[in-house]
């Protein structure tokens, strides 16, 4: 019996206390007390992840997935540094995470120990909360239950919103031992601590000020984004006030509009056609949740703010999202409840399901048919060609996932390809991404994480990754023999390179040799060749009529092997021309 194991498992049963479901692992020595504590807990899965960049990926996927955090342990040394990344995109993203990182005792520092670096303070300027405890102490053992509860209530119930937490924990040998009687709980197996979410609630003033910016008939705006709120919410605002809904699939309401309150996923090929976007200058925008990915649909808002539109920005944990700094107002409110109170503040009196401030229906009618027009052109226009194209990708598998499932797609070209060509439907896949820190570190395994939370209780998982972000990320693919199976189908899209850089200037602006080595970066590891090595199923795919039918292959395949990989070869150059040719349809279709 050590103290060291005594403290482990208390941390460990506080953690169940709390709700936690999953702990990942990358192996070490350090962090024995911690490993062994942990896969001696039933209530607890435990996934080991050989790399640490891969396994830290990994748990914010389940914390992405879930909005719980994993708990990530690593040994100490350069292990800790490691997960750096995944850290970052948390902090950014509002997602939940415990890093446990193992550290050696502190006589072992600064002598020339093996493994042993400064890793208090590592990860500063990215967290919501850290602590060094130090060695664990018997005479400190009436502490351990708050801080195992504390870890939690600070990465999921600060003032910030949920983000990461770390825990640098040092441990003397021995390592290995079993625990002696933890301290007492509390009765009926609850948390030391409960700490409920800080709730933001809508000062009446500002409800106020806003329901007079929206004065009756106000040609309004409503741009969703990830965060934005239920997307039953959005949709009934939008049909109270009247107004379009630009609405990423990351908000989850890129649902098929009602009369007088459209759904426009077209937005960037639409706001590409000059003669649209001049004529269709909002007079107040409701923005919320994360911003668009498109630049085209950035520099339209701004354009609209210098001619007078009014822009309110709702930002619930005070992250000010607001690039451009155009916002009028900012409303440090949840989303739903400022959705929910505006409804109740706007007089009723107009037509059925609207009220008597709704915009004129020829505004929204304005955007309904240009969206009809557009997502006409672009079916159109993919449907002359018969080989696989990214847009057609992008656009297929939005419409093919089943209703349970979830996307998680880089953060490159892959999420706005899905932005801007996957078109409404009914009964929407959830779409996820790492877009806090908009990196492509991590996308595998953050899709093998959310594929673990989802496992047994939730629908199929499907990565959208480009070859390099799969590439980066190959290590995810390693795991040990005892690992359960995920049953995830990974899509690549390879077109030999980073194909964002291409609708760069730097694409015209540099000698191609140059822009070859320095951006395109073409691979000779081939993405099918890894993908069988590493022991996944591997379809290859070269038409685009045949991606539904591979993708259901794939999803079959994956059920009961784990991991299937399905690679669409693309051309980047192509690529670029065939985005020209649906913004020119597009256009045409506008005329």
């Amino acid at each position: 019996m050590t103290v060291a194991a005594s403290f482990s498992a208390t941390l460990v049963d506080e953690w169940v206390r709390a709700g936690l479901t999953d702990a990942v692992v990358a192996p070490g020595s350090r962090s024995t007390p911690l490993v062994v504590a942990l896969a001696r807990e039933s209530r607890i899965a435990l996934h080991v992840m050989l790399d640490e960049r891969s396994a830290a990926f990994f748990a914010v996927g389940i914390g992405l997935a879930t909005g719980r955090p994993a708990v990530l342990v690593t040994t100490s040394g350069t292990a800790a540094v490691g997960v750096h990344a995944a850290v970052v995109e948390a902090h950014l993203s509002r997602v939940p995470l415990i890093v446990c990182t193992a550290d050696r005792p502190p006589e072992l520092h600064h002598v020339g120990a093996p493994q042993t670096i400064e890793q208090a303070g590592l990860f500063a300027g990215a967290l919501r909360w850290a602590v060094d405890p130090g060695v664990p102490d018997e005479q400190a053992r009436s502490s351990w239950r708050s801080l195992g509860s504390r870890l939690v209530a600070e990465a999921t119930a600060g003032p910030m919103g949920p983000g990461p937490v770390h825990a640098n924990l040092a441990f003397r040998d021995p390592l290995l031992a079993n625990p002696g009687e933890l301290p007492p709980g509390r009765r009926n197996a609850r948390p030391w601590h409960r700490v409920d979410p800080v709730r933001r609630v809508l000062d009446p003033g500002s409800l106020d000020a806003f329901v007079a910016l929206a004065r009756p008939g106000a040609k309004g705006l409503i741009v969703a984004g990830a965060g934005a709120g239920r997307p039953e919410t959005i949709r009934r605002l939008a049909v109270t006030l009247g107004w379009p809904v630009l609405a990423d699939p990351r908000s989850g309401a890129r649902t098929p509009g009602e009369q007088g309150s459209p759904t426009v996923a077209t937005a960037d090929a639409l706001l590409r056609v000059e003669s649209f976007a001049s004529e269709h200058v909002p007079e107040i925008v409701l923005r919320l949740g994360q911003p668009w990915a498109s630049k085209v649909v950035a520099d339209w808002l701004t354009s609209c703010a210098g001619a007078g539109a009014i822009q309110v920005l709702v930002d619930p944990y005070w992250a000010w999202q607001d690039p451009r700094r155009e916002a009028d107002v900012v409303v440090p409110a949840d989303p739903d409840h400022v959705m929910e109170a505006l409804m109740l503040r706007v007089p009723e009196g107009g037509a059925p399901g609207r009220s008597a401030w709704a915009a004129p229906l020829t505004w929204s009618d304005g955007w309904a048919e240009a969206e009809a027009a557009a997502q006409h052109a672009i079916e159109s226009a993919l449907g002359r060609h018969n080989e696989a194209t990214e847009p057609g990708l992008a656009r297929a598998l939005f419409a093919w996932s089943p209703p349970s499932s979830t996307v998680v797609t880089s953060s490159s070209m892959p999420v706005r390809d899905l932005e801007w060509f996957a078109a409404p439907r009914s009964d929407p896949p959830r779409v996820l991404a790492n877009r806090g820190a908009n990196g492509i570190d991590g996308v595998t395994s953050t899709t093998l994480g959310v594929t673990a939370a989802a496992a047994g209780t939730g629908g199929p998982v499907v990565g959208l990754i480009g070859d390099l972000a799969f590439l980066h990320d190959s290590t995810a693919l390693v795991r040990g023999r005892r690992e359960p199976a995920l049953g995830a189908v990974l899509v690549v899209i390879d077109n030999r390179g980073g194909g964002i850089f291409s609708f760069l200037p730097q694409a015209s602006g540099l000698d191609e040799a140059y822009f070859e080595r320095l951006f395109g970066t073409p691979q000779g590891i081939d993405v099918a060749d890894l993908a069988r090595a590493a022991g996944c199923d591997t379809i290859e795919v070269v038409s685009q009529v045949e991606i539904p039918t591979q993708l259901d292959t794939a999803l079959y395949n994956a059920a009961r092997r784990g991991p299937a990989v399905v690679v669409v070869r693309s051309d980047r150059k192509a690529n670029v021309a065939l985005h020209n040719e649906l913004e020119a349809e597009v256009a045409l279709a506008l005329a």
